[in-house]
Protein backbone atom coordinates (compact mmCIF):
# COMPACT_ATOMS: atom_id res chain seq x y z
CA UNK A 1 0.00 0.00 0.00
CA UNK A 2 1.47 3.16 -0.87
CA UNK A 3 2.56 5.58 2.12
CA UNK A 4 0.34 8.80 1.68
CA UNK A 5 3.11 10.92 3.93
CA UNK A 6 6.99 11.13 3.69
CA UNK A 7 8.06 7.66 4.28
CA UNK A 8 10.75 6.89 1.59
CA UNK A 9 11.37 10.28 1.82
CA UNK A 10 15.32 9.06 2.85
CA UNK A 11 18.64 8.09 2.14
CA UNK A 12 17.34 5.19 -0.51
CA UNK A 13 15.27 7.35 -2.72
CA UNK A 14 18.20 10.39 -2.54
CA UNK A 15 20.51 7.16 -3.87
CA UNK A 16 18.31 6.74 -6.66
CA UNK A 17 17.54 10.27 -7.63
CA UNK A 18 21.51 9.90 -8.33
CA UNK A 19 20.98 7.81 -10.74
CA UNK A 20 18.40 10.59 -12.27
CA UNK A 21 21.57 12.99 -12.13
CA UNK A 22 24.25 10.89 -12.86
CA UNK A 23 22.09 9.65 -16.68
CA UNK A 24 21.43 13.77 -16.97
CA UNK A 25 25.14 14.47 -16.99
CA UNK A 26 26.14 11.58 -19.18
CA UNK A 27 23.76 12.77 -21.74
CA UNK A 28 24.73 16.50 -21.56
CA UNK A 29 28.54 15.74 -22.04
CA UNK A 30 28.04 14.61 -25.10
CA UNK A 31 27.28 17.41 -26.44
CA UNK A 32 30.07 19.92 -24.71
CA UNK A 33 32.55 21.11 -26.83
CA UNK A 34 30.35 21.04 -30.08
CA UNK A 35 28.76 24.37 -30.41
CA UNK A 36 25.24 23.30 -30.44
CA UNK A 37 23.48 25.40 -27.91
CA UNK A 38 20.51 23.90 -25.78
CA UNK A 39 21.48 20.15 -26.96
CA UNK A 40 22.97 19.42 -23.93
CA UNK A 41 19.95 20.48 -22.08
CA UNK A 42 17.53 19.19 -24.10
CA UNK A 43 19.44 15.55 -23.62
CA UNK A 44 20.02 16.39 -20.20
CA UNK A 45 16.40 16.72 -19.63
CA UNK A 46 14.92 13.71 -21.49
CA UNK A 47 17.45 11.69 -19.78
CA UNK A 48 15.99 12.70 -16.08
CA UNK A 49 12.46 12.45 -17.38
CA UNK A 50 13.17 8.41 -18.32
CA UNK A 51 14.38 8.17 -14.53
CA UNK A 52 12.13 10.36 -12.85
CA UNK A 53 9.38 8.33 -14.11
CA UNK A 54 10.24 5.03 -12.66
CA UNK A 55 11.52 6.31 -9.25
CA UNK A 56 9.81 5.13 -6.34
CA UNK A 57 7.47 8.00 -5.53
CA UNK A 58 4.36 9.78 -6.38
CA UNK A 59 5.92 13.72 -7.38
CA UNK A 60 4.57 16.66 -8.74
CA UNK A 61 6.63 19.12 -10.23
CA UNK A 62 6.53 22.49 -8.90
CA UNK A 63 9.97 23.58 -10.36
CA UNK A 64 10.37 22.21 -14.33
CA UNK A 65 11.70 22.98 -17.28
CA UNK A 66 10.05 22.25 -19.93
CA UNK A 67 7.81 25.25 -20.38
CA UNK A 68 11.13 26.54 -22.00
CA UNK A 69 11.39 24.25 -24.86
CA UNK A 70 9.08 23.15 -27.68
CA UNK A 71 8.22 19.89 -25.42
CA UNK A 72 6.23 19.73 -22.53
CA UNK A 73 8.90 17.27 -20.84
CA UNK A 74 9.10 18.14 -17.01
CA UNK A 75 6.89 21.53 -17.10
CA UNK A 76 5.43 22.38 -14.01
CA UNK A 77 2.91 20.25 -12.77
CA UNK A 78 3.34 17.14 -14.41
CA UNK A 79 3.42 14.05 -12.16
CA UNK A 80 6.28 11.63 -11.85
CA UNK A 81 7.21 8.47 -10.12
CA UNK A 82 6.19 4.78 -10.19
CA UNK A 83 3.09 6.07 -8.25
CA UNK A 84 4.53 4.47 -5.13
CA UNK A 85 6.07 5.77 -2.16
CA UNK A 86 5.89 8.85 -0.59
CA UNK A 87 4.26 12.40 -1.97
CA UNK A 88 6.37 14.90 -3.13
CA UNK A 89 7.46 18.04 -4.69
CA UNK A 90 10.22 18.21 -7.31
CA UNK A 91 12.06 20.95 -8.35
CA UNK A 92 14.43 20.36 -11.48
CA UNK A 93 17.60 22.15 -12.87
CA UNK A 94 19.44 21.57 -16.16
CA UNK A 95 21.81 23.20 -18.43
CA UNK A 96 24.23 22.50 -21.39
CA UNK A 97 27.10 22.67 -18.99
CA UNK A 98 25.65 23.15 -15.34
CA UNK A 99 25.10 20.25 -12.83
CA UNK A 100 21.78 18.85 -13.82
CA UNK A 101 20.09 19.03 -10.18
CA UNK A 102 17.00 17.48 -8.44
CA UNK A 103 15.60 18.48 -5.00
CA UNK A 104 13.17 16.84 -3.25
CA UNK A 105 10.20 18.04 -0.29
CA UNK A 106 7.61 16.68 1.11
CA UNK A 107 4.23 17.44 -0.84
CA UNK A 108 3.40 20.91 -0.48
CA UNK A 109 6.53 21.90 1.08
CA UNK A 110 8.22 24.35 -1.28
CA UNK A 111 7.27 27.39 -2.61
CA UNK A 112 6.08 28.42 -6.19
CA UNK A 113 8.36 30.84 -7.74
CA UNK A 114 7.13 30.72 -11.40
CA UNK A 115 5.10 34.39 -10.56
CA UNK A 116 8.26 35.88 -9.96
CA UNK A 117 11.50 35.35 -12.00
CA UNK A 118 14.11 36.94 -9.76
CA UNK A 119 15.21 36.91 -6.51
CA UNK A 120 18.02 39.12 -4.83
CA UNK A 121 19.78 36.21 -2.53
CA UNK A 122 22.13 36.40 0.78
CA UNK A 123 23.46 32.76 1.21
CA UNK A 124 25.50 31.76 4.05
CA UNK A 125 27.08 28.54 5.90
CA UNK A 126 26.12 27.21 9.43
CA UNK A 127 28.85 29.30 10.99
CA UNK A 128 27.27 32.54 10.05
CA UNK A 129 23.25 31.79 9.84
CA UNK A 130 22.81 34.55 12.97
CA UNK A 131 24.85 37.38 11.40
CA UNK A 132 23.88 38.49 8.10
CA UNK A 133 21.24 40.00 7.28
CA UNK A 134 19.66 40.52 3.71
CA UNK A 135 18.25 44.04 4.85
CA UNK A 136 21.54 45.39 6.06
CA UNK A 137 24.37 47.17 4.02
CA UNK A 138 26.92 44.71 1.99
CA UNK A 139 29.63 46.01 4.37
CA UNK A 140 28.21 45.43 7.75
CA UNK A 141 27.57 41.54 6.27
CA UNK A 142 30.73 41.41 4.97
CA UNK A 143 32.41 42.26 8.85
CA UNK A 144 30.26 40.05 10.17
CA UNK A 145 31.57 37.71 8.29
CA UNK A 146 34.93 38.19 8.94
CA UNK A 147 34.36 38.77 12.35
CA UNK A 148 32.93 35.55 12.96
CA UNK A 149 35.95 33.57 10.82
CA UNK A 150 38.77 35.37 12.56
CA UNK A 151 40.14 36.78 9.68
CA UNK A 152 40.54 39.92 7.74
CA UNK A 153 37.94 41.41 5.49
CA UNK A 154 40.18 41.33 2.78
CA UNK A 155 39.96 37.34 2.91
CA UNK A 156 36.26 36.99 3.08
CA UNK A 157 35.26 35.55 -0.34
CA UNK A 158 31.69 36.09 -2.14
CA UNK A 159 30.61 34.61 -4.86
CA UNK A 160 28.12 36.59 -7.36
CA UNK A 161 26.67 35.62 -10.12
CA UNK A 162 28.27 36.80 -13.17
CA UNK A 163 25.71 38.80 -14.78
CA UNK A 164 25.10 42.77 -15.54
CA UNK A 165 22.66 43.20 -13.07
CA UNK A 166 25.14 42.19 -10.28
CA UNK A 167 27.78 45.25 -11.55
CA UNK A 168 26.85 47.68 -8.33
CA UNK A 169 27.03 44.58 -5.98
CA UNK A 170 30.35 43.42 -7.18
CA UNK A 171 31.87 47.25 -6.84
CA UNK A 172 30.21 46.96 -3.17
CA UNK A 173 31.80 44.03 -2.35
CA UNK A 174 35.37 45.65 -3.43
CA UNK A 175 35.36 48.89 -2.36
CA UNK A 176 34.32 47.41 1.27
CA UNK A 177 37.63 45.59 0.88
CA UNK A 178 36.06 41.71 0.37
CA UNK A 179 37.05 39.63 -3.11
CA UNK A 180 34.83 38.62 -5.10
CA UNK A 181 34.39 34.82 -7.00
CA UNK A 182 32.52 35.30 -10.24
CA UNK A 183 29.91 32.21 -11.17
CA UNK A 184 28.32 31.49 -14.73
CA UNK A 185 26.37 28.62 -14.05
CA UNK A 186 23.58 29.88 -11.40
CA UNK A 187 23.14 30.64 -8.15
CA UNK A 188 22.75 27.29 -6.65
CA UNK A 189 26.63 26.33 -7.17
CA UNK A 190 27.48 29.43 -5.47
CA UNK A 191 24.88 28.97 -2.58
CA UNK A 192 26.24 25.56 -2.01
CA UNK A 193 30.05 26.46 -2.16
CA UNK A 194 29.67 28.68 0.64
CA UNK A 195 27.84 26.04 2.72
CA UNK A 196 30.58 23.57 2.35
CA UNK A 197 33.25 24.50 5.10
CA UNK A 198 35.75 22.97 2.85
CA UNK A 199 35.25 25.35 -0.04
CA UNK A 200 36.92 28.73 0.19
CA UNK A 201 33.74 30.70 -0.23
CA UNK A 202 32.10 31.99 2.64
CA UNK A 203 29.09 33.71 1.26
CA UNK A 204 26.56 33.93 -1.57
CA UNK A 205 25.11 37.49 -2.61
CA UNK A 206 23.38 39.07 -5.53
CA UNK A 207 19.92 38.45 -7.93
CA UNK A 208 19.66 35.63 -9.56
CA UNK A 209 16.57 33.49 -10.59
CA UNK A 210 13.77 32.85 -8.46
CA UNK A 211 13.53 28.84 -9.29
CA UNK A 212 17.55 28.53 -8.44
CA UNK A 213 16.60 30.57 -4.89
CA UNK A 214 13.97 27.78 -4.34
CA UNK A 215 16.52 24.53 -5.39
CA UNK A 216 19.41 27.00 -2.95
CA UNK A 217 17.17 26.81 -0.14
CA UNK A 218 16.53 23.11 -0.68
CA UNK A 219 20.40 22.35 -0.73
CA UNK A 220 21.43 24.70 1.93
CA UNK A 221 18.81 22.97 4.20
CA UNK A 222 20.38 20.02 4.19
CA UNK A 223 23.44 21.66 5.24
CA UNK A 224 22.38 23.82 7.91
CA UNK A 225 23.25 26.91 5.65
CA UNK A 226 20.71 29.35 5.06
CA UNK A 227 19.51 31.51 2.37
CA UNK A 228 17.34 35.02 2.57
CA UNK A 229 15.45 36.28 -0.75
CA UNK A 230 13.96 39.36 -1.54
CA UNK A 231 11.28 39.29 -4.12
CA UNK A 232 12.52 40.94 -7.64
CA UNK A 233 9.37 41.21 -10.34
CA UNK A 234 10.63 42.00 -13.44
CA UNK A 235 7.47 44.00 -14.68
CA UNK A 236 4.84 46.13 -13.66
CA UNK A 237 2.64 42.73 -13.20
CA UNK A 238 4.49 40.79 -10.86
CA UNK A 239 4.56 43.73 -8.81
CA UNK A 240 1.20 42.20 -7.51
CA UNK A 241 1.49 40.54 -4.58
CA UNK A 242 1.06 36.23 -4.98
CA UNK A 243 -2.29 35.14 -4.33
CA UNK A 244 -2.51 33.22 -1.10
CA UNK A 245 1.05 34.49 0.22
CA UNK A 246 0.30 38.25 1.06
CA UNK A 247 4.37 38.54 -0.65
CA UNK A 248 5.20 41.23 -2.29
CA UNK A 249 8.64 43.01 -3.98
CA UNK A 250 9.43 44.08 -0.33
CA UNK A 251 8.93 41.04 1.74
CA UNK A 252 11.87 38.46 2.71
CA UNK A 253 11.73 35.34 2.14
CA UNK A 254 13.96 32.85 4.77
CA UNK A 255 15.08 29.14 4.14
CA UNK A 256 12.03 27.60 5.94
CA UNK A 257 9.93 29.67 3.69
CA UNK A 258 10.98 28.40 0.44
CA UNK A 259 11.33 24.85 1.36
CA UNK A 260 10.34 23.17 4.51
CA UNK A 261 10.51 19.73 6.50
CA UNK A 262 12.66 16.62 4.72
CA UNK A 263 14.47 17.78 1.90
CA UNK A 264 16.28 15.73 -0.44
CA UNK A 265 18.72 17.11 -3.47
CA UNK A 266 21.03 15.56 -5.95
CA UNK A 267 23.66 17.29 -8.09
CA UNK A 268 26.06 15.67 -10.99
CA UNK A 269 28.97 17.61 -12.30
CA UNK A 270 28.92 18.14 -16.53
CA UNK A 271 32.46 20.23 -16.66
CA UNK A 272 34.63 20.33 -13.54
CA UNK A 273 33.38 23.39 -11.32
CA UNK A 274 34.86 24.30 -7.32
CA UNK A 275 31.80 21.86 -6.69
CA UNK A 276 32.21 19.01 -8.51
CA UNK A 277 34.50 17.63 -11.18
CA UNK A 278 33.03 16.79 -14.58
CA UNK A 279 32.58 14.01 -16.42
CA UNK A 280 35.70 12.21 -16.87
CA UNK A 281 36.28 9.79 -19.68
CA UNK A 282 38.66 6.73 -19.01
CA UNK A 283 39.52 3.45 -21.25
CA UNK A 284 36.29 1.70 -21.01
CA UNK A 285 34.19 3.51 -18.66
CA UNK A 286 33.02 7.18 -17.96
CA UNK A 287 33.40 8.23 -14.12
CA UNK A 288 31.03 11.19 -12.64
CA UNK A 289 30.92 13.20 -9.33
CA UNK A 290 27.76 13.80 -7.81
CA UNK A 291 26.48 15.57 -4.24
CA UNK A 292 23.90 14.06 -2.30
CA UNK A 293 22.33 16.01 0.30
CA UNK A 294 19.83 14.80 3.02
CA UNK A 295 18.16 17.53 5.57
CA UNK A 296 17.49 14.91 8.18
CA UNK A 297 19.49 13.57 9.44
CA UNK A 298 22.23 16.58 7.69
CA UNK A 299 23.65 14.63 6.08
CA UNK A 300 26.71 14.87 2.99
CA UNK A 301 27.73 12.20 0.76
CA UNK A 302 29.80 12.48 -2.76
CA UNK A 303 29.53 9.85 -5.16
CA UNK A 304 31.79 8.77 -7.59
CA UNK A 305 30.22 6.63 -9.91
CA UNK A 306 31.75 4.36 -13.08
CA UNK A 307 29.85 3.81 -15.96
CA UNK A 308 31.03 0.96 -17.67
CA UNK A 309 31.09 1.78 -21.87
CA UNK A 310 29.95 -2.09 -22.71
CA UNK A 311 27.03 -0.52 -25.04
CA UNK A 312 25.09 2.35 -25.46
CA UNK A 313 23.37 3.39 -22.26
CA UNK A 314 19.76 3.81 -22.60
CA UNK A 315 19.40 6.26 -20.13
CA UNK A 316 22.22 8.52 -22.16
CA UNK A 317 19.56 10.15 -24.93
CA UNK A 318 20.70 11.27 -28.69
CA UNK A 319 24.54 10.04 -29.35
CA UNK A 320 25.32 13.54 -31.65
CA UNK A 321 27.78 10.76 -33.03
CA UNK A 322 24.87 8.47 -34.18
Amino acid sequence: MPSAGTEGLDHTLALELVRVTEAAALAADRWVGRGATNSGKSAAIDAMHRLLMSAPMRGVVVIGVGEKRDTSVLPKGECVGDGNGPACDIAISAGDFSPPMVAVAERGAMYDPSSVLSMEKLAVGPDYVHVVDIDRPVAQNLRAVAAVKGVRLSDVIVAVLDRPRNRQLVREIREAGARVHLTEGGDVAGALAAACPENSVDMLMGTGGAADGVIAAAALSCLGGALQARLRPEDSEQHEKKPGTGLDAGSVLHTGDLVRGKVLFCATGVTGSELLSGVQHRSGRTCTQSIVLCSSPHTLRIVTSEHRRAGRSEHLGTDPDE
